[in-house]
């Protein structure tokens, strides 16, 4: 419940029915109320508006409720000497609605929740009418501290209205949980597929690339281990060598024969071959579609890895 700045009620005064159960029962919601020192209710018209289903609230207040039941915001705690309440968008400009304003709201509502509530207002001024006189059935447990008011009991429709919304609410709090864990069950289910995709494809990268080296090995008895001399005769057999691309194999070779693999940023053999790291880049891509080398992936400092493919 939302009371914003509420002001404490005269000496003696009393509600039969507790206010915010009322509008509850009312509106559906817990919407926000400011009560002023002299105990009457008021309340933002944009927030009962959008609970009852009026898509123009500024229509619905011009249609529904007469001026006397509704105020701006400044206006009204101005006239008590109050501030405006801080938070929950409480501006100067607000349009709010006294209590009777909410009731002529709730009668020109046309959802089915606002039934029971007209039902009951109906019944009151059908008993006024008939008996000159409307009065609440005691509670059937009064309070024992002396000189304590009488408590009256919630009348019958505006409690069932109550007891109906706060099931609903509980009904979709289950959902919203249920809900919440479906999504976290299927997160969890596509990090699965998706981590399972991911390994999937790896092998099938390393199976390509064991079938490219299959292809490529020649019949017959195992060769000698390769030199960078057999490396690049053998990388000009495979490819029509460019200026450009045989300066950075005349680099890369020696690397790959001594070392087994090439862990060099393509900063490094740009600055070592003078071409820009962009046709570095184009050359071992050339040599890797020749299946002169071929990639292993990265390295800790995020350079390319590269190996020979066999001779």
């Amino acid at each position: 419940m939302n009371e914003p700045n509420k002001q404490a009620r005269p000496a003696g005064r009393r509600e039969a029915i507790d206010v915010s159960d009322f509008v509850y029962a009312a509106t559906g919601a817990r919407v926000r109320r400011l009560t002023m020192p002299d105990g009457a209710h008021w309340f933002p018209a944009v927030d009962v508006c959008n609970r009852l289903g009026h898509t123009n609230p500024q229509k619905a207040l011009s249609d529904h409720v007469p001026e006397d039941h509704r105020e701006i915001l400044e206006t009204l705690t101005g006239g008590y000497g109050l501030s405006i309440p801080a938070g929950r968008e409480w501006r100067r400009d607000l349009n709010v609605i006294s209590l009777q304003g909410l009731i002529l709201l709730v009668n020109a509502c046309t959802k089915p929740a606002c039934a029971p509530f007209k039902q009951w207002v109906a019944e009151v001024i059908e008993t006024v009418q008939r008996d000159g006189s409307y009065r609440l059935e005691e509670a059937e447990v009064q309070p024992t501290e002396p000189g304590a008011p009488v408590a009256y009991a919630m009348p019958e429709q505006v409690a069932d209205a109550i007891v109906r919304l706060e099931a609903h609410n509980l009904q979709l709090d289950e959902q919203l949980v249920s809900g919440q864990r479906e999504l976290i069950e299927l997160q969890r289910s596509t990090l699965a597929v998706q981590q399972a995709l991911v390994r999937a494809m790896e092998r099938i990268a390393d199976r390509l690339d064991d079938l490219v080296l299959e292809r490529r090995k020649p019949y017959g008895p195992p060769t000698a281990l390769p030199t960078t001399e057999s490396v690049l005769a053998d990388w000009r057999r495979r490819l029509s060598v460019t200026e450009d691309v045989w300066t950075v194999a005349v680099v890369i070779a020696p690397v790959l024969v001594e070392k087994g693999e090439l862990r060099e940023p393509l900063e490094s053999i740009a600055a070592r071959t003078g071409l820009t790291v962009h046709r570095v880049n184009e050359c071992l891509r050339l040599l890797r579609k020749h299946a002169c080398i071929h990639s292993r992936g990265g390295s800790e400092n995020g350079a390319p890895v590269y190996v020979l493919n066999h001779l």
